[in-house]
């Protein structure tokens, strides 16, 4: 176990945990349920997100077998059938409103075992949850060649025209009863909504009009695949061509190694509404050249360009050093789809290299590092804040469009609030623009609490502002509310006098702080007062207005101060 555990830190993974079927149930459910359970040893292992080529076992061991130089890397082959011969995919113009991407491969004469039936079907529902983000991008449907015939069509149906049996069902159901069969199911309901309002359905058929599958939904039960299956044509439909042909990639090069002429594949042509076609899967090598120097830089070794080479070969990328030693060309193979820039290349270097013998070294410039003078201040504020007996609430940045304009008695035109483009919730359509919103909810959620409720806030509120390069502005902000059965405006105006008192800004108008009657939509009329310092105004405390008070849910009387704390950094 601590040898395994020594060689995924030196491939760049962690093992996570070692533990059985048996320990997991126990700790989940209690030990009178593991009773029965399996006791044969699981390696819990953390791949890393991009890595899609060692999310199976075969992957895997075939990347730490070449690690240690055990075997050499396979040379994958697409084998392009005879004219006429090969499979084909014909892809209708009524699937680009719903899926409109698909691509197809077959894997010929595989021998399945248990193991490697239950990896080749583990390996797609990793790829569903990771690179195709839960079925959305990439749906993959696997069939079995020998009981169907091609050419295949991939189209788009009404519903009610799509009649077949779903896998491991026993009769046949039209699509929108497909769609209420598993609207209760725990694995597929979650995949229903990416096409049960579109008006088609996305489908299958072979030549005879067998349905395949109903991407990405479900497949047919006619072509179902099993441990016995010879012949498997593989589909992948999407809404992004990039990921369909990555994943049919992967899917094809990790378990090609179980077909008769190992790490083959055949190839199968797509066919395009406008007649153009297209051979999958691509299995495209590509080539990059990187200085050797550049490596040894951004690592911090010094090693020679064909020892470099030999790491880099050792992480799956065939290498070898060109010209008079000044550059690397490394063969990217097409399972290695998170290789995008030269810095990817360095990072597989430096882990084949071993980020344990790097040697530590003290840079050459040194800097002191330093708390931000508005995060100081900040922190300084919130200690004496609390001690004069207010206690801090952290509050959400985004709001509604009601809680800063309609319930504060503002037109939203005039508050220079930030909106987000597709808000999920109408709880949060706008960046704060005030934080008295999120005090007052706070005190509404928390009405139960004995009196005063005395509560305050310091943090960024966000408006449009022109002249930056993003569009808006933050700004630090201090906001206090004291909820009781009197408006306590005296205390509110108190809390002021001792963070005025704290920021050392005399009480005086030459160079300290005034406060002039004013009128604000929020604030009872004539009880309501700017706040002038440094020449200018920062903010404003009052008794908030009875309107604003039953808005937010409250019965209470409630004064508030919120100043703008920047002018005095």
């Amino acid at each position: 176990d601590e040898e395994f555990n020594e060689l995924c830190f030196e491939f760049g993974l962690e093992l996570d945990e070692i533990t059985s079927e048996k320990d997991i149930i126990s700790k989940e459910k209690g030990e009178e349920k593991a009773k029965g359970a399996s006791d044969i040893v699981l390696y819990k292992i953390d791949v890393p997100a991009n890595r899609y080529d060692l999310l199976c076992l075969e992957g895997l061991v075939r990347g730490l077998q070449v690690f240690k130089e055990r075997i050499n890397l396979p040379r994958y082959e697409k084998i392009i059938p005879a004219q006429g011969e090969g499979q084909r995919l014909i892809i209708t113009e009524e699937t680009v409103q719903v899926r409109p991407h698909a691509v197809a491969a077959v894997l010929r004469n595989i021998t399945f075992t248990k193991e490697r039936y239950d990896s080749f079907i583990d390996l797609q529902e990793k790829l569903h949850q990771n690179i195709c983000r839960r079925r959305a991008l990439v749906a993959i449907g696997t069939h079995d060649l020998d009981t169907i015939s091609g050419p295949f069509t991939f189209t788009a149906k009404a519903p009610s025209e799509i009649k077949f049996k779903p896998l491991n069902q026993s009769q046949e159901y039209t699509a929108s009863q497909i769609m209420d069969l598993y609207r209760t199911d725990s694995h597929l309901r979650h995949y229903l909504h990416l096409i049960e309002n579109k008006p088609l359905y996305p489908v299958i058929y072979d030549s005879n009009g067998v349905v395949l599958s109903m991407p990405p939904i479900i497949n047919g039960d006619h072509t179902k695949i099993s441990v016995n299956t010879r012949n498997v044509f593989i589909e992948c439909t999407g809404t992004d061509i990039t990921k369909a042909k990555i994943v049919l990639d992967i899917i094809v090069s990790m378990f090609s190694e179980y077909c008769e002429k190992p790490f083959s594949v055949e190839a199968a042509e797509v066919v395009y509404p406008n007649g153009k076609t297209h051979i999958y899967p691509e299995l495209a090598y590509r080539k990059e050249k990187v200085k050797p120097e550049l490596i040894n830089k951004k690592v911090g070794i010094s090693e020679t360009p064909s020892s470099l080479a030999k790491l880099l070969t050792r992480m799956c990328l065939k290498s070898h050093v060109i010209g008079n030693g000044n550059n690397i060309e490394i063969e990217i193979p097409p399972t290695r789809a998170d290789i995008i820039h030269a810095c990817d290349i360095v990072e597989d270097a430096a882990i084949a290299y071993g980020y344990n013998n790097i040697q530590m070294t003290i840079p050459k410039t040194y800097t002191i590092a330093n708390q931000l003078p508005l995060n100081k201040l900040t922190e300084l504020l919130r200690l004496d804040l609390a001690a004069a007996g207010f206690t801090e609430a952290l509050t959400f940045a985004l709001c509604s469009q009601e809680d800063i304009a309609d319930k504060l008695g503002m037109d939203i035109s005039a508050t220079k609030a930030v909106r987000i483009a597709n808000p999920k919730t109408a709880e949060f359509q706008v960046a704060r623009t005030t934080l008295l919103p999120g005090l007052l909810k706070t005190i509404a959620a928390n009405r139960k609490m004995p009196l005063p409720l005395k509560l305050f806030e310091v943090s960024d509120i966000v408006v449009k502002d022109p002249d930056t390069d993003v569009g808006a502005r933050n700004y630090r902000h201090f906001c206090a509310v004291y909820y009781n059965k009197s408006p306590g405006f005296e205390i509110i105006h108190g809390l002021l006098d001792r963070v005025m008192q704290l920021l050392e800004v005399p009480p005086n108008e030459e160079n300290g702080y005034t406060i002039k009657a004013t009128e604000g939509s929020a604030f009872f009329p004539g009880r309501c007062a700017e706040i002038f310092a440094k020449g200018q105004s920062v903010g404003k405390l009052g008794v908030l207005h009875p309107d604003v008070i039953t808005k937010f849910e409250l019965t209470m009387p409630c004064s508030a101060l919120e100043i703008n704390i920047e002018p005095f950094v």
